[in-house]
This record gives structure tokens, C-alpha cells and sequence, in this order.
């Protein structure tokens, strides 16, 4: 099966009432994790991939990755750029193989935002590719993305209907709580989502794929097996599963996962490496991060997303 783009996929997932899991991914081992997981459970994914995992595996090795696992489990897939910073980012993206891209113009004023949006856009869609755009800030640390909660904004759902008009995007980024990174809230801070935006945003845009960024859950099994093992997460908050879950049954149809990933990986590692500090084949810690990834992502997918048997 070849790539596909995320308008069926979202379509499909508005009318079910349920989400795609949109996983961050930066190697072989966690792709593979992933895509196990969302074949066995016959649900479609989204691949993304950020600047920094672009720099890091280089585009190239991400997409052959991507095309194994595509031979490999015969469920539809995207692969997405997530967060492109600038119309040039989007572009290589595009023209390498992408079937979808982001273009995060939140830090700009609303003109420019709609302005570059629109660029990203019209190329995107002269080649068959749809983009993500963005309103509101989300606060927090990932990669490339550094916004202090005093700099964070809510998404202004007056702003929507002009927005998505204007340039033409396929889906929009909202933000309304979540937040970027492992420490989403402070100790003792009770985490909460606005619903009450997005409610008002599906009235001004009615059938429309919303995105929600930031919406690792922060597992404390994986914080704890971490701080066991010679890490040091302290205060490592995230999104309540539950708020997940009854976002993933109203209009958004995207919610995306990295935090997560990565705490499960990291925990795989360092217990591995702490059960047997003799090791030294790669194979062998890799292997548990991987284990760790699947089982992750199948919990994502059956109990947060509901997309499991859409198939």
C-alpha cells in the first residue's frame, strides 16, 4: 500500500467518533513499534516527523523507513511534517515524499500567519499534498518548539472561520490546555482542557478535522521505571487520558503523541541496561524500547483514540 493523505482518514474518523494517533518517530526501532502495533489492531496512523528528527536520521533513511513499514502492514499511513517553520522546510518535505505537512505560523501575527499558510498551501495542493495549519499557541518544550506559558494563547474561535477560508488549509491545530513536552502541569495544578473553545470551534467550522498538539498523557509507570533506573523526571505531568479520549469523539480527528514515546523508549533502555550492566549489543536494549513503543501505541489506539478495528 502507498502513502495516503489524511482526508479520508479524517473523514472516516469525524463520522466514527474516534481519533488517528499521530506518533512522533526518529528511528527504525520506533516506527516498527508503531506500525506492528497499528496493523495487528487494524487502525490507520499518522508517521510524523519534526525538524529536529529530520536533522537527526535525515530524510531520506526516515522515508525508506517508512516505505518498509508500509510493505509491511497493509493499513493506511500518512507521513507528516510536524511543525514545519517556514515555507522551505515544507517544500523539501513535499516534494520528498510527504503525503502531508504542517505548517506552524502560530508565533506570527494573524495576517502573516494566513499569508504563509496560504503559500504552503497552494504548492502543497498543486501536488497532492495537504497541509495542517495553526491557531494559538501551545506552551511548552519539543525540539524546535520553545513557548513559555506566558507567551502561550488559546485558540480565538473568531478568528477560525476567516483562517481556514483565507487559506485554504485541510485540518487545524487548536490549542485549548495541552501543552508541549513531559511537564504539562505544575504540581498539585489540575489539568484541564477547554472544551468549551473547541465546542464554539465546531460550530464556526461544522465537519471540520481538528488537531490537538501536546497530548502525551506522561504514563508515571514509564516516569517511575526512568527515576528507578537512574533517571531523573521529577514532576513529569501530562494530559489525563480521559479528556483525550472525549476530545478524540467530537471533530478532533488527529491527536498527536511524542513525550510519550520517548518516556516509554528511554524507560526500555535504561532497565535493560540495569538488569544486565554487561550488555553492550544494541540489539538487545533496542529491543525492549521497541517492545515498550508497541504496547504503548496499541493502549493509545484501544483505549484513548478508539480507532482500533476501523478497518
Amino acid at each position: 500500500m502507498a502513502l495516503v493523505t489524511t482526508t479520508e482518514m479524517f473523514k472516516k474518523a469525524y463520522e466514527g467518533g474516534y481519533a488517528i494517533g499521530a506518533f512522533n518517530v526518529n528511528n527504525m526501532e520506533i516506527i516498527q513499534g508503531i506500525t506492528e502495533a497499528a496493523g495487528e489492531l487494524k487502525s490507520p496512523v499518522i508517521l510524523q516527523v519534526s525538524k529536529g528528527a529530520r536533522a537527526y536520521a535525515n530524510h531520506t533513511y526516515l522515508v525508506k523507513l517508512v516505505e518498509a513499514a508500509l510493505e509491511v502492514n497493509d493499513i493506511p499511513m500518512a507521513l507528516h511534517l510536524d511543525h514545519g517553520p517556514d515555507f522551505e522546510t515544507c517544500k523539501s518535505c513535499i516534494d520528498g515524499g510527504f503525503s502531508s505537512v504542517m505548517i506552524d505560523g502560530s508565533h506570527h501575527d494573524f495576517k502573516t500567519n494566513i499569508e504563509l499558510t496560504k503559500k504552503v498551501v497552494d504548492y502543497a495542493h498543486s501536488k497532492g499534498v495537504v497541509v495542517e495549519g495553526e491557531l494559538g499557541q501551545l506552551a511548552g518544550v519539543e525540539d524546535d518548539v520553545n513557548v513559555s506559558a506566558e507567551d502561550a494563547s488559546y485558540t480565538n474561535p473568531d478568528q477560525v472561520e476567516e483562517f481556514v477560508d483565507k487559506t485554504g488549509v485541510d485540518s487545524l491545530a487548536i490549542a485549548i490546555g495541552t501543552s508541549h513536552g513531559a511537564f504539562k502541569f505544575k504540581p498539585g495544578q489540575k489539568p484541564q482542557l477547554r472544551f468549551d473553545i473547541l465546542e464554539e470551534i465546531e460550530k464556526r467550522l461544522p465537519q471540520y478535522p481538528i488537531v490537538l498538539h501536546g497530548a502525551s498523557s506522561v504514563s508515571q509507570e514509564y516516569v517511575r521505571i526512568i527515576k528507578e533506573n537512574g533517571g531523573k523526571m521529577e514532576d513529569a505531568i501530562g494530559i489525563p487520558e480521559d479528556m483525550l479520549r472525549q476530545a478524540a469523539k467530537s471533530s478532533v480527528c488527529k491527536i498527536n503523541i511524542d513525550s510519550d514515546l520517548r518516556l516509554a523508549f528511554t524507560a526500555g533502555v535504561r532497565q535493560a541496561l540495569v538488569a544486565d550492566p554487561t550488555a553492550f549489543d544494541p540489539r538487545a536494549y533496542l529491543k525492549v524500547a521497541r517492545t515498550n513503543i508497541k504496547e504503548l501505541v496499541a493502549h493509545k489506539i484501544t483505549n484513548v483514540l478508539g480507532s482500533n478495528n476501523v478497518l
